[in-house]
């Protein structure tokens, strides 16, 4: 038996293959967008891919349960409850699925959503590992309120807190102390609030460390889980539906995106957004009117998701060649690729951002509108500018309007990337009448504690 993890170190996403090398065969549980890894990995031991579990239909990223089922003929396990447009089998409660010595049997575990399973292995008759999906992380339990208006089965945030309490304590801390806790999420992801970066533990180790294992009252654990959870990028009920539909297959869907030469202004429709990924420097010495900022980096298609509604569609830019093809991908990751228009590369622009008077700055913040694009709990915490006006970055070109355009204005988040995306949405509607700048990394220097 092999139990290999695959990590997108995007969406710090993992997804796994579980294989039984004595039948040569593998089951799938919550594959990425792109199948080209698990097709690789199944020709290494020329092996069979049989079927694919989905514990549920995920929010951050989209799976491609579908069309590996339509390749390779692999059935698809989920519970009967997810209400899937795609041939299913339903995993329900006990149900089990065995492949060689190894038997693969469904918990059903609701609380971070009601369709929500986990996947208990046995080997030789002997349990080994749990995946958990959404349910049980490394250090935390999956967040109870991304199915209050998403999929066919919503439900209030304290209702799925009371699932999850019974779901961690009735079904999975039952399990023996040395079975491996595999769970389909890492550090990063916004499908809980506290995971930690290791990538697997043991329901021992989760009984000691993990805070909503512990013992406590049903309401201490619903307040603390349903208290200062992370924001809802728009496209999460967007990926929940079109997990449940299943989505086109991934290559021919980002080979049909169109690649083109860098186009002059007037060639570009001015009613469609520019996603601009460049460095915020090169942005800043020249871009596309209207554009965003949103930088190449770890967090790409978080923000893509979070300032791009689902269904509209955008220009994509990039710095170089390599770079465009990457988001390209990472765009599929979240099933966003229908909505591109055209990608190109981009060298310079005809916009150009201003540079911030830091010295003026420094001596009189008063005589600037200081805009904070961190999240609310983030400024909770610590409020970096006594005046700032806080504004999500998530919720920014909908709460435009809310920024005061009397003085000049100053864009800030807590290291530097959100803000040049946030001080470009802002350009955009006030740039021409208004002075917009970025404070970029230099907000490090004003967070630091005083000595």
């Amino acid at each position: 038996m092999i139990i290999e993890q695959f990590k997108d170190e995007f969406l710090a996403h993992y997804s796994y293959a579980i294989v039984s090398e004595c039948e040569q065969k593998i089951v799938l549980i919550d594959p990425a967008r792109n199948p080209e890894p698990y097709y690789e990995f199944a020709k290494k031991f020329d092996a069979q891919i049989i079927g694919v579990i989905e514990t549920h239909p995920h929010a951050d990223f989209v799976s491609s349960h579908l069309e590996i089922h339509e390749t390779t003929g692999a059935k698809i396990y989920a519970h009967s409850l997810t209400g899937v447009a795609y041939p299913v089998h339903h995993f329900d409660d006990g149900a089990t699925l065995s492949l060689g010595k190894i038997k693969l049997t469904s918990i059903h575990t609701p609380g971070h959503s009601p369709d929500s399973i986990s996947v208990v292995l046995e080997h030789d008759g002997q349990t080994k590992a749990v995946f958990t999906g959404d349910t049980l992380f490394i250090g935390d339990c999956g967040r109870p309120d991304l199915r209050e208006s998403a999929g066919n089965l919503q439900a209030k945030r304290e209702k799925l807190a009371l699932q999850m309490y019974h779901s961690l304590r009735d079904k999975l801390m039952v399990l023996d102390d040395e079975v491996l806790v595999y769970p389909a999420h890492g550090a990063g992801t916004l499908c809980g609030k506290a995971l930690s970066t290791a990538d697997s533990s043991t329901i021992g180790a989760e009984k000691i460390s993990n805070w909503s294992l512990q013992e406590m009252s049903e309401a201490d654990f619903m307040k603390e889980l349903t208290t200062d959870q992370p924001f809802i990028p728009k496209y999460f009920g967007y990926s929940v539906d079109l997990n449940r539909k299943g989505a086109p297959h991934f290559k021919p869907n980002v080979d049909v995106v169109e690649v083109i030469e860098q186009p002059e202004l007037e060639e570009i429709n001015a009613a469609i957004i520019v996603v601009d990924a460049r460095p915020e420097a090169d942005f800043k010495e020249g871009h596309y009117p209207g554009a965003v900022n949103i930088v190449y980096g770890k967090k790409f298609e978080t923000w893509l998701g979070s300032i791009i509604r689902p269904g509209e569609h955008f220009y994509l830019t990039a710095a170089n060649p390599h770079q465009l093809e990457e988001l390209i991908h990472r765009t599929a990751s979240i099933g966003y690729e229908a909505f591109i228009v055209a990608a190109f590369v981009t060298h310079s622009g005809d916009v150009l951002m201003p540079v911030l008077p830091l010295e003026c700055f420094i001596a009189n913040p008063e005589e600037f509108t200081i805009i904070d694009v961190r999240n609310e709990q983030e400024v909770k915490n610590k409020k970096i500018f006594e005046n700032s006006v806080n504004i999500p970055l998530g919720e920014l070109r909908e709460r435009i309007l809310e920024v005061p355009a009397d003085k000049p204005i100053v864009v800030h988040c807590a290291g530097g990337s959100r803000s040049a995306a946030g001080s470009s949405i802002i350009a955009a509607e006030f740039g021409a009448i208004t002075p917009v700048y970025d404070l970029g990394t230099v907000v490090k220097d004003f967070a630091k504690p005083l000595d």
